[in-house]
Protein backbone atom coordinates (compact mmCIF):
# COMPACT_ATOMS: atom_id res chain seq x y z
CA UNK A 1 0.00 0.00 0.00
CA UNK A 2 1.34 3.17 -0.83
CA UNK A 3 1.69 6.13 1.73
CA UNK A 4 -0.60 9.41 0.98
CA UNK A 5 2.18 12.52 0.27
CA UNK A 6 1.45 13.95 4.00
CA UNK A 7 0.59 10.64 5.79
CA UNK A 8 -2.67 9.06 6.17
CA UNK A 9 -5.72 10.82 6.82
CA UNK A 10 -7.75 10.46 9.69
CA UNK A 11 -9.71 7.07 10.12
CA UNK A 12 -12.87 6.67 8.19
CA UNK A 13 -12.34 10.51 7.12
CA UNK A 14 -12.56 11.12 3.60
CA UNK A 15 -11.00 14.63 3.13
CA UNK A 16 -12.93 15.31 -0.41
CA UNK A 17 -15.99 13.95 1.30
CA UNK A 18 -15.47 16.50 3.92
CA UNK A 19 -15.50 19.46 1.32
CA UNK A 20 -18.12 18.22 -0.69
CA UNK A 21 -20.40 18.54 2.63
CA UNK A 22 -19.43 21.67 3.27
CA UNK A 23 -19.76 23.11 -0.12
CA UNK A 24 -23.09 21.51 -0.01
CA UNK A 25 -24.04 23.35 3.54
CA UNK A 26 -22.65 27.15 2.26
CA UNK A 27 -25.26 26.31 -1.02
CA UNK A 28 -23.19 25.43 -3.78
CA UNK A 29 -25.22 22.54 -4.57
CA UNK A 30 -24.59 22.88 -8.43
CA UNK A 31 -20.80 22.97 -7.79
CA UNK A 32 -20.18 20.45 -5.08
CA UNK A 33 -19.97 17.17 -7.19
CA UNK A 34 -18.24 18.61 -9.79
CA UNK A 35 -15.53 20.14 -6.91
CA UNK A 36 -15.79 16.36 -5.33
CA UNK A 37 -14.78 14.81 -8.79
CA UNK A 38 -11.64 17.45 -9.74
CA UNK A 39 -10.17 17.32 -6.62
CA UNK A 40 -10.42 13.28 -6.34
CA UNK A 41 -8.47 13.36 -9.84
CA UNK A 42 -6.12 15.92 -8.74
CA UNK A 43 -5.39 13.79 -5.34
CA UNK A 44 -5.42 10.58 -7.56
CA UNK A 45 -2.89 11.85 -9.86
CA UNK A 46 -0.69 12.73 -7.30
CA UNK A 47 -0.78 9.58 -5.40
CA UNK A 48 0.01 7.70 -8.87
CA UNK A 49 2.89 10.03 -9.51
CA UNK A 50 4.78 9.91 -5.86
CA UNK A 51 4.57 6.59 -6.18
CA UNK A 52 5.37 6.54 -9.83
CA UNK A 53 8.59 8.79 -8.78
CA UNK A 54 9.65 6.29 -6.23
CA UNK A 55 9.31 3.72 -8.23
CA UNK A 56 11.16 5.48 -11.49
CA UNK A 57 13.58 7.22 -9.02
CA UNK A 58 16.47 4.26 -9.09
CA UNK A 59 16.40 4.11 -13.11
CA UNK A 60 17.34 8.00 -12.84
CA UNK A 61 14.20 9.07 -14.61
CA UNK A 62 11.23 10.44 -13.96
CA UNK A 63 7.47 9.35 -15.61
CA UNK A 64 7.96 12.49 -18.57
CA UNK A 65 11.52 10.61 -19.44
CA UNK A 66 10.02 7.15 -19.02
CA UNK A 67 7.58 8.08 -21.40
CA UNK A 68 9.52 9.25 -24.09
CA UNK A 69 11.79 6.20 -23.95
CA UNK A 70 8.79 3.97 -23.92
CA UNK A 71 7.39 5.89 -27.14
CA UNK A 72 10.74 5.85 -28.84
CA UNK A 73 10.96 2.05 -27.82
CA UNK A 74 7.68 1.56 -30.00
CA UNK A 75 8.88 3.23 -32.97
CA UNK A 76 9.26 1.90 -36.13
CA UNK A 77 13.16 1.66 -35.78
CA UNK A 78 12.91 2.89 -32.38
CA UNK A 79 13.33 6.79 -33.79
CA UNK A 80 10.79 9.32 -34.57
CA UNK A 81 11.07 13.30 -35.05
CA UNK A 82 11.24 15.15 -32.36
CA UNK A 83 8.11 17.14 -33.49
CA UNK A 84 6.15 13.83 -33.56
CA UNK A 85 6.97 12.84 -30.06
CA UNK A 86 6.15 16.26 -29.14
CA UNK A 87 2.64 15.42 -30.41
CA UNK A 88 2.11 11.92 -29.50
CA UNK A 89 3.17 13.11 -26.07
CA UNK A 90 1.47 16.36 -26.19
CA UNK A 91 4.54 18.31 -24.70
CA UNK A 92 5.27 21.39 -25.04
CA UNK A 93 8.83 21.67 -27.84
CA UNK A 94 10.54 23.39 -25.16
CA UNK A 95 9.85 20.71 -22.50
CA UNK A 96 10.73 17.76 -24.76
CA UNK A 97 13.53 19.64 -25.72
CA UNK A 98 15.06 19.00 -22.04
CA UNK A 99 13.54 15.94 -21.62
CA UNK A 100 15.60 14.82 -24.84
CA UNK A 101 18.73 16.74 -23.42
CA UNK A 102 18.64 15.16 -20.42
CA UNK A 103 18.32 11.40 -21.54
CA UNK A 104 20.96 12.19 -24.46
CA UNK A 105 23.38 13.50 -21.73
CA UNK A 106 22.62 10.28 -20.02
CA UNK A 107 23.03 8.24 -23.20
CA UNK A 108 19.71 6.83 -23.61
CA UNK A 109 18.96 8.45 -27.09
CA UNK A 110 20.94 10.53 -29.24
CA UNK A 111 19.62 13.33 -31.76
CA UNK A 112 20.31 13.23 -35.16
CA UNK A 113 19.74 15.98 -37.79
CA UNK A 114 16.82 15.17 -39.68
CA UNK A 115 17.90 14.58 -43.57
CA UNK A 116 14.27 15.51 -44.54
CA UNK A 117 14.66 19.14 -42.10
CA UNK A 118 17.33 20.33 -41.85
CA UNK A 119 15.86 22.14 -38.70
CA UNK A 120 14.27 19.60 -36.72
CA UNK A 121 16.45 16.67 -34.83
CA UNK A 122 15.12 12.89 -34.62
CA UNK A 123 15.51 11.39 -31.48
CA UNK A 124 17.07 7.65 -31.34
CA UNK A 125 16.46 5.17 -28.20
CA UNK A 126 20.15 3.77 -27.61
CA UNK A 127 20.61 0.11 -26.81
CA UNK A 128 20.94 1.15 -23.14
CA UNK A 129 18.08 3.73 -23.13
CA UNK A 130 16.26 0.53 -24.62
CA UNK A 131 17.20 -1.69 -21.73
CA UNK A 132 16.64 0.91 -19.31
CA UNK A 133 13.22 1.47 -20.22
CA UNK A 134 11.98 -2.44 -20.15
CA UNK A 135 13.67 -2.53 -16.83
CA UNK A 136 11.44 0.29 -15.36
CA UNK A 137 8.28 -0.79 -17.74
CA UNK A 138 8.63 -4.24 -15.82
CA UNK A 139 8.79 -2.35 -12.15
CA UNK A 140 5.82 0.00 -13.13
CA UNK A 141 4.00 -3.04 -14.43
CA UNK A 142 3.83 -5.14 -11.41
CA UNK A 143 3.54 -2.03 -8.73
CA UNK A 144 1.56 0.30 -10.61
CA UNK A 145 -0.15 -0.84 -13.41
CA UNK A 146 -1.58 -4.03 -12.42
CA UNK A 147 -1.92 -3.32 -9.02
CA UNK A 148 -4.29 -0.19 -9.02
CA UNK A 149 -6.52 -2.00 -6.38
CA UNK A 150 -9.95 -1.82 -8.18
CA UNK A 151 -11.63 -4.65 -10.56
CA UNK A 152 -11.30 -4.92 -14.05
CA UNK A 153 -14.33 -3.67 -14.67
CA UNK A 154 -13.85 -0.32 -12.56
CA UNK A 155 -10.88 0.54 -14.25
CA UNK A 156 -12.57 -0.10 -17.71
CA UNK A 157 -15.48 2.40 -16.44
CA UNK A 158 -12.46 4.64 -15.47
CA UNK A 159 -10.95 4.79 -18.26
CA UNK A 160 -13.92 5.18 -20.84
CA UNK A 161 -15.29 8.22 -18.60
CA UNK A 162 -11.85 9.71 -18.39
CA UNK A 163 -11.52 9.14 -22.13
CA UNK A 164 -14.89 10.80 -22.90
CA UNK A 165 -13.82 13.79 -20.50
CA UNK A 166 -10.87 14.56 -22.08
CA UNK A 167 -12.67 14.18 -25.70
CA UNK A 168 -14.82 16.86 -24.43
CA UNK A 169 -11.99 18.90 -23.43
CA UNK A 170 -10.36 18.73 -26.99
CA UNK A 171 -7.45 16.47 -25.62
CA UNK A 172 -8.27 14.31 -28.99
CA UNK A 173 -10.54 13.44 -31.93
CA UNK A 174 -12.72 10.90 -31.16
Amino acid sequence: MTMPLNGPAAPGRDPIAEARRQWLAHGWHDAADGMAAVTSVMRAQQLLLTQIDALLRPFGLTFARFELLRLLSFAHGRRMTMRKAGQRLQVHPTSLTSLAARLASDGHITREANPDDGRSAILVLTDTGARLVEDATAVLNDDVFCGLGLAPQDIAVLVDVLGRFRATRGDFAP
